[in-house]
């Protein structure tokens, strides 16, 4: 499965590269793909499947964007937590979960399964834990602001302690 972000031709090309071995027309398949993409906002992951065959013709099938990006975008955050489990990155509540489940609910492992929104639910917590986003049942912007306003510091701070022992260990 490789990952395509949704765009332009350009944002394409690392897909295509995958695809070119196996001798799919670059420029057809670039357009096929900016043809399904174009209506999805430019940099978003995209899940895709190309299943290639004998006369080189193919089948392109496009995902919803990764648990891991919808999770980290509710959350306000780039970046999940280095350790997770002994550390929070940041916070969803329960509705995030709900609205992101709908969503995900229609990708094809979850349909093939026919999974029940409460396991994609489930589901999407175990991959919260497993990034450091902590599930809330509530949440206000102005703590969450703070909160993560702490945590950017924190990060700062560490990332300058890091840069100091790697400069101590040059010298």
């Amino acid at each position: 499965m490789a990952e395509g972000r949704g765009g332009t031709r350009a944002k394409c090309l690392p897909t295509c590269a995958r695809g070119s071995p196996r001798g799919i027309p670059i420029g057809q398949f670039c357009k096929d793909f900016n043809e399904k993409t174009k209506d999805i906002k430019e940099g978003i992951p995209l899940p895709t499947r190309i299943t290639v065959r004998p006369d080189r013709s193919y089948e392109l099938q496009i995902n919803k964007p990764t648990a891991t990006y919808f999770l980290l975008s509710a959350a306000g955050i780039e970046k999940g937590a280095t350790n997770p489990g002994l550390e929070v990155a940041g916070m969803v509540t329960l509705k995030h979960l709900y609205e992101i489940a709908l969503v995900k609910s229609q990708d094809p492992c979850f349909v093939l399964r026919d999974m029940p929104l409460e396991k994609v639910i489930n589901s999407l917590i175990g991959t919260a834990r497993s990034i450091g986003i902590k599930v809330v049942k509530d949440l206000r912007a102005e703590e969450y602001g703070v909160f993560l306003k702490e945590r950017e510091e924190r990060l700062a701070a560490e990332a300058a302690e890091r840069e100091a022992e790697a400069a101590a260990k040059k010298k």
